[in-house]
């Protein structure tokens, strides 16, 4: 089994779309915890049962959660492995950053004075 780790353009933007709201990123740390109904989510947010399903949604499109039915009831809980795949995205733009702060860094901490000019007959 091969076990993609980029993420793609779409996935990426999908993703960052997700993560982009406040309420979207509470409901993902919930259902990091633990699994959640959706009703218990929309429980704990002050807006529509419909608002929370479509956060939900979002989240799911993105896979960052899975959906699950039990009954009546559709189960969320995280998805690690795209959490670990947008983990590892973003430690690569860390890491790409912290490059370029670096090589700054050997710029900024070169001595800046010009070498004296030799002259002639000096």
């Amino acid at each position: 089994m091969v076990v993609q780790t980029r993420l793609s353009d779409d996935e990426i933007d999908r993703v960052f779309h997700a993560l982009a709201a406040a309420t979207r990123r509470d409901i993902l740390r919930r259902a990091i915890e633990a699994e959640h109904s959706v009703s218990a989510l929309a429980r704990a947010y002050d807006m529509s049962f419909a608002a929370v399903q479509k956060h939900v949604a979002v989240l799911e499109a993105a896979g960052l959660i899975i959906k699950r039915a039990e009954g009546r009831e559709r189960l969320v809980r995280a998805d690690p492995a795209m959490i670990a795949r947008a983990r590892a995205l973003l430690a690569r733009y860390e890491e790409m950053w912290r490059a370029r702060i670096d090589r700054l860094d050997a710029l900024l901490s070169e001595d800046p004075s010009p070498e004296p000019i030799a002259h002639e007959g000096d």
